[in-house]
């Protein structure tokens, strides 16, 4: 069995946190947790929510290799860095890593595909740090070749992408059953569970939350990856209060200028009309996404939404943008601007992408550079008593007694193969990020871990 080890994230001043990373299986329905201290796993939950999540992709090959850029560079092709991830873009390491390497701590949330627990690795590199560790059955996964795709997809985006509020990966590996990914334990919960608290937001810890999203979307964009499916559920806080996106399962890869895509995918309410209408859809659908969460931030609910999914969908459609009287003249402008129905008048649309939005007045008073390396403070303190705090994670799973249970059901040694390649031998010099430049250095020789 082979191994990936992978740099922590220098933005996250030291924090170990959780991100989900879920598959989703197509035409699946996810709704929102009624409550609000629940932990969100989309495509794990057991539970039958309120918000309906669809997914129909279109027919798709394995994962295309990563296009790399700094936020700064130009989409044109011969600016691009191609970077195919493979065993012979990693370092090499010595330390052997397995399910065995960590201690089970609690239970953060379960479902369908697996568990998701909080674990303290045992010895060796990260010796006694937290961490997030996501168990994925492959059988369940492997009954879906979209499915099979969404989960690929989902790791190579993780395992390249590197900034302050999109969270990290650190391992990956597997056993002839199962699926391990080794991510940052995020122990403020979800921005959903906060939203649910507080109600609304004041428009200056809007501003806070909704600038980190836009930095975090406009480094995906110009590494060609729209994400697809923003919403409360899928961002989380770390142990300091700063926003971190997880849950790429539904993201496409290798979409830069105006190119589009046709997959019916998203949660219905955060929706872009040109995804609900079928007629192809770019980068600006997260722009959309990006207004109907700040709606949502500002009044306690997203700006279109109804008793049921055709209805709702009805009136993303045709429905006239209404807003309560508080709302400032700036909130209103910016966000009338992200919700354009017509995608090349919507804000963020063009080719400077996150930039115009950045430039609104809305975020007049914002430090951009401060906000990026988080030298600002957030505007809510979470109050985590120490590293191993799961106090914002649900009590029905963190009073379950932890356990990796075995897997009844059989896999064939042809289908396990599947996913060849989703362990790498070796540490990964991770691609760039924000204000960092990618590195890669080859090796012949990694760490060996003997199937579990």
């Amino acid at each position: 069995m082979d191994l990936q080890i992978l740099s922590s994230n220098p933005g996250c001043n030291g924090s170990f946190l959780l991100g989900p990373f879920s598959p989703f299986p197509c035409d699946c329905v996810v709704e929102k947790m009624t409550d609000s201290s629940q932990f969100s796993l989309d495509g794990l939950a057991e539970d039958e929510p309120d918000s309906v999540l669809v997914c129909k992709e279109e027919e798709e090959s394995s994962p295309k290799p990563i296009h790399l850029q700094d936020d700064n560079m130009p989409a044109p092709e011969e600016n691009r860095e191609e970077f195919t991830l493979s065993a012979e873009t990693v370092n090499p390491t010595s330390e052997k890593i397995g399910p065995e390497c960590f201690d089970l701590l609690k239970v953060l949330g379960k479902g369908g595909y697996g568990k998701v627990f909080q674990v303290r690795k045992r010895t060796g590199k990260d010796a006694n740090k937290i961490f997030a560790m996501k168990v994925l059955k492959k059988a369940a996964i492997i009954r879906s070749k979209k499915d099979t795709i969404h989960t690929k997809s989902e790791r190579s985006i993780l395992e390249a992408i590197k900034h302050p509020s999109i969270v990290s990966l650190h391992y990956a590996f597997q056993t002839h059953h199962k699926l391990y990914l080794i991510l940052e334990y995020l122990s403020g919960g979800e921005l959903f569970t906060l939203l649910e608290r507080e109600g609304v937001f004041l428009e200056d810890s809007a501003s806070f939350y909704l600038g980190e999203i836009t930095l975090a979307l406009g480094h995906l964009h110009s590494n060609g990856i729209i994400y697809r499916d923003l919403k409360p559920e899928n961002i989380m806080l770390n142990s300091e209060g700063h926003v971190v996106l997880t849950d790429f399962g539904l993201s496409k890869e290798s979409l830069y200028g105006d190119a589009t895509t046709h997959t019916f995918c998203g949660t219905v309410e955060y929706m872009a009309p040109e995804i609900l209408q079928k007629t192809g859809h770019g980068k600006s659908v997260d722009w959309w996404s990006l207004g109907t969460l700040a709606y949502d931030m500002l009044t306690g609910a997203p700006p279109f939404c109804a008793e049921n999914r055709k209805r709702t969908i009805d009136k993303i459609l045709r429905s006239k943008l209404v807003f309560p009287g508080y709302i400032t003249v700036d909130a209103k402008d910016l966000i009338k601007r992200l919700l354009k129905r017509h995608p090349p008048n919507r804000l963020g649309s063009g080719p400077k992408d996150a930039t115009p939005i950045k430039n609104h007045s809305f975020f007049r008073n914002m430090d951009w550079d401060g906000l990026l390396a988080q030298r600002i403070e957030p505007p809510f303190k979470l109050g985590m008593s120490c590293e191993e705090d799961v106090s914002q994670f649900d009590s029905k799973f963190t009073e379950l007694t932890p356990v990796d249970t075995p897997v009844d059901s059989k896999i064939s040694d042809s289908a396990s193969l599947t996913f060849q390649g989703f362990s790498v031998r070796g540490t990964f010099s991770r691609g760039r990020g924000a204000g960092t430049e990618a590195k890669t250095e080859v090796t012949q020789e990694g760490a060996h871990v003997s199937e579990t």
